[in-house]
């Protein structure tokens, strides 16, 4: 791995060693390698402008990726998490933080190489792939974040 950034909101405590791993891992079982890659925790706002703008979508999501060169194995790009949603999204399917943001992170990865979600075998296998990451790599990330008053905006 060349350069990993892990960036927050300045209210949000990531536990970038964690994210660090969990991406080293998937690097050698999806066998990429990464030029440049940002993964940015942000706030529900924050990811609802970035679909608004880049994707003309009008409405939030939880993880939104975008590669920034052609190859799908050497990566230079960017993931995007909202933070809030994730924690929804845990409460929602009663799961920990910890693993709905591998999920985040796994499912962002997996769009970065190639996977897609839009039709619908296409989505079946990307699925998949996802829950077989996630149960293999769910002890690599613990403690993700420590919510500091951070609210849902």
């Amino acid at each position: 791995m060349k350069n990993v950034i892990v960036a927050s909101d300045s209210r949000l405590q990531i536990n970038k060693r964690e994210i660090h791993k969990l991406i080293f891992l998937l690097t050698k079982e999806l066998n990429f390698k990464i030029s440049d890659l940002a993964v940015n925790f942000v706030n529900q706002a924050t990811i609802v402008e970035i679909n608004k703008t880049y994707l003309g979508h009008n409405y939030g999501t939880d993880v939104i990726a975008f590669g920034y060169n052609e190859s799908l194995d050497n990566l230079d790009a960017e993931i995007f998490i909202s933070y809030s949603d994730a924690a929804e999204n845990a409460r929602k399917y009663r799961v920990s933080l910890a693993k709905e943001i591998t999920r985040l992170v796994i499912h962002g990865i997996l769009h970065l190489t190639g996977y897609d979600d839009k039709k619908e075998k296409d989505k079946i296998l990307m699925k998949k792939l996802e829950n077989k990451l996630v149960s293999r790599y769910s002890m690599v990330v613990k403690n993700p974040v420590n919510f500091n008053d951070v609210k849902n905006s």
